[in-house]
């Protein structure tokens, strides 16, 4: 049964997104602030967490912040009434794997729910992925080059994994694009191009990840 953490501080949304997902099978945990958020994300593993962006003394962007400096492994889905290209790109930026704009469809949240838990599934893939000189670790979220330790915001993290899982084949930046971004994005091929970028400066060498007009992205 997949966890699902709901940080939001209005409690009437809140009841609601509790009673609904709880009616579709998952297990939930309920923060109506980003330190009771950060509490319960110290004191047991989540699946997803349903961030509200606009919380009470901490924000949403500080428990992102957090979250992405401490390596804690939950797929997040930040929500917010803000839904300007910019705030959702600045979302991302701080490490979100997707952005939902208030107010939203709830089969949209749930189908956007699945879609976060399918990238996170490993019961039937290797927890180590390695080629060349660089790896990851899939259940802690770590990546390391030539054995040393990668320091990666989320995004990267998961951009270098989908890579390493393609075992040397090309992706396509459209591909890439659905599976790390929100469909809002899926018109924005720069957003690849600016991840790899990041990701490559923290690399020992660039030229560990090729890429090649028509084709994509690959590890050679």
């Amino acid at each position: 049964m997949a966890r699902i953490l709901i940080v939001e501080d209005d409690a009437d949304l809140a009841a609601v997104l509790d009673d609904c997902l709880r009616h579709e099978g998952y297990a939930t945990g309920l923060a109506g602030t980003g330190v009771e958020a950060l509490d319960l994300l110290a004191q047991g593993q989540y699946d997803v967490m349903l961030l509200d962006r606009d919380l009470p003394v901490l924000s949403g962007d500080e428990v992102m912040r957090t979250v992405d400096r401490l390596h804690i492994p939950v797929r997040t889905l930040m929500l917010t009434a803000a839904g300007s290209i910019e705030d959702r790109v600045h979302g991302l930026d701080l490490g979100a794997d997707d952005y939902l704009p208030k107010p939203f469809a709830y089969p949209e949240l749930l189908a956007r729910i699945r879609a976060l838990l399918r990238r996170g599934e490993t019961d039937d893939a290797p927890t180590m992925l390695s080629r060349g000189r660089l790896s990851v670790d899939t259940i802690r979220r770590l990546a390391y080059a030539d054995g040393q330790p990668l320091d990666l915001a989320p995004r990267e993290y998961a951009l270098l994994e989908e890579l390493l899982r393609a075992d040397g084949g090309w992706i396509n930046t459209r591909t890439l694009l659905e599976s790390l971004w929100p469909s809002e994005a899926h018109d924005q091929p720069d957003l690849v191009k600016t991840a790899v970028y990041s990701l490559r400066r923290k690399l020992p060498d660039p030229a560990l990840i090729a890429s090649s007009r028509g084709e994509g992205y690959r590890i050679p």
